[in-house]
């Protein structure tokens, strides 16, 4: 028994070190003062830092990406609550369609999804939009916000908003005195898996965005495939700094309700 463990153990660790090789390679190349990418570096540098923040194009598609993630995790948060809510209120077949429906971005390919976009929005004139950007990321957080939501809604008792509707609150009243509160840290999470969703998505704004709407993602894998730019580096450790800051929100946020649970 102890050597399963201790061969389960070994085994964790293993995949865990392979995940995070790419960051300990990242993270020093970013510091590098080489013209090119180069482990380990020559010497160090916060030229390629400055060079991000100081390039108008790199921050205007800084702004871009920053602006839908806000948008559409709100949205997202918005709508996914509410699809939520209705999902745990009832059960009937229509209903559990609908949430098979809702989590389709989960399951089918993104490119397929990407394609599919493209081609809707090429016949209404959403391509290279800030709307098209904000509503295909708001499709594609649904998901995580519904699932989340679903999860705090199973852990609350539904006799408490019967009892506060016999008092004569209606329901939307009651969806914000006494449901939403108790439901928050789980709204929360989702909230900020969707806006982490939305800025680091790039298959879908490969096709979709572009021009002065061009989102962060997109106008790395652009300098990827023109030249090497280092400046890629620096922002490759920004934005794993930004996810890794926001998993962990999520994970305090969760320790949290337990605690509160307990």
């Amino acid at each position: 028994m102890a050597v399963s463990k201790l061969l389960l153990r070994a085994f964790v660790g293993l995949i865990l070190v392979w995940l995070l090789v790419p960051i300990l390679i990242i993270v020093p190349m970013s510091f590098s003062g080489a013209r090119f990418l180069a482990f380990p570096p020559p010497f160090w540098s916060l030229r390629w830092y400055e060079a991000y923040f100081t390039s108008p194009a790199w921050m205007q598609a800084t702004g871009v990406s920053l602006t839908v993630a806000v948008s559409s995790a709100i949205i997202a948060t918005v709508m996914g609550t509410a699809a939520a809510y209705a999902l745990n209120l009832r059960s009937s077949p229509l209903l559990r369609s609908l949430q098979v429906v809702l989590m389709l971005p989960l399951v089918v390919p993104i490119v397929i999804t990407a394609v599919g976009v493209f081609l809707v929005y090429a016949n209404i004139g959403l391509l290279a939009t800030m709307t098209g950007l904000i509503l295909a990321n708001v499709m594609l957080s649904l998901p995580y916000v519904i699932t989340s939501v679903l999860v705090g809604l199973r852990k609350f008792d539904p006799a408490q908003e019967m009892v506060s509707r016999s008092l004569g609150m209606n329901r939307l009243r009651t969806f914000f005195i006494v449901t939403l509160p108790q439901i928050r840290p789980s709204v929360i999470t989702g909230l900020l898996f969707a806006f982490i969703s939305a800025l680091d998505e790039t298959v879908v704004a490969l096709f979709i965005s572009g021009g002065q709407y061009q989102t962060l993602t997109k106008r790395m894998f652009t300098a990827l495939r023109d030249e090497i730019d280092p400046t890629i580096a620096a922002i490759s450790t920004l934005l794993t700094a930004m996810s890794f800051l926001v998993v962990m929100l999520a994970s305090l946020n969760a320790r949290g309700t337990a605690k509160t649970d307990g």
